[in-house]
């Protein structure tokens, strides 16, 4: 049986474990951004820094963050779910991936691995088991992949198109994450 929001959202011990993951399944009331080509995108959750996932059609994820920034961030659902567990902090990865840069990317993903707390792993653990989720075989690149082909164009509500989910930055950037990383 495939992954789905409703598989997910009926365990209420994994929606709480997904919560301090920063995954929660309580999407927007108000639409403030469009899709081209896409009526009636169906929002599926929110991030706590605002962001928005969305499911389309295609059963493509799409994340839209609140800072102006979109791209397709996994190719199903379960690859969504999978991503989030395997990396909690691929919002960082992306944050710092050296402009789209996959070998930054990992070394962001290694740093950050460094830096997490006991109950993230726990959280993982739970939540993998709950829903007899298989590791992901490259979280990573599948995130850097879908990225990079991600052909979704997100709008603001003013018509303005969202950049990339790319940012310049690398972990050379945060002492905390270079000290990590050595």
């Amino acid at each position: 049986m495939p992954l789905t929001p409703e598989v997910v959202t009926a365990d209420r011990a994994v929606v709480t474990r997904l919560i301090s993951l920063d995954v929660s399944f309580v999407p927007d009331e108000e639409p403030w951004f469009t899709i081209d080509g896409t009526e009636n995108p169906r929002q599926i959750g929110s991030h706590g820094s605002g962001g928005a996932f969305v499911l389309l059609p295609s059963q493509n994820v799409l994340y839209v963050s609140s800072e102006g920034r979109a791209g397709i961030i996994a190719a199903t659902f379960e690859s969504f779910i999978q991503l989030v567990v395997a990396r909690p902090y691929w919002l960082d990865i992306l944050k710092f991936s050296g402009g789209g840069d996959l070998q930054e990317m990992r070394r962001a993903a290694e740093a950050l691995e460094a830096t997490l707390h006991d109950e993230i792993n726990e959280a993982r653990a739970e939540i993998r088991k709950s829903l007899r989720l298989g590791e992901a075989d490259d979280p990573v690149g599948a995130l850097y992949e879908a990225i990079a082909a991600s052909d979704a164009v997100v709008r603001a509500t003013d018509g303005s198109p969202f950049t990339t989910l790319f940012n310049r930055f690398s972990i050379d950037n945060n002492p905390r994450l270079r000290n990590a990383a050595t």
